[in-house]
């Protein structure tokens, strides 16, 4: 679970909307809304993804390094 604040948090602290970062994965914004609440699973593309975006590690993405 704690990968899904991970992502919100790096969201918002990049000042970016879900409707940015859905556009960013190709995705409609309410599956992205689903990653983040934890209702889905994040695929590891798209994990992938974000931490390039936000110039993080996955390691960090998934809450295995501070």
């Amino acid at each position: 679970m704690f990968v899904y604040k991970r992502v919100r948090d790096l969201r918002e602290d990049h000042d970016k909307t879900q409707k940015d970062i859905a556009l960013l994965l190709n995705m409609h914004v309410t599956v992205y809304q689903r990653y983040e609440r934890g209702e889905r699973e994040l695929p590891l593309w798209a994990a992938i993804k974000l931490a390039d975006y936000y110039n993080v590690s996955l390691d960090y993405l998934v809450g295995r390094n501070k």
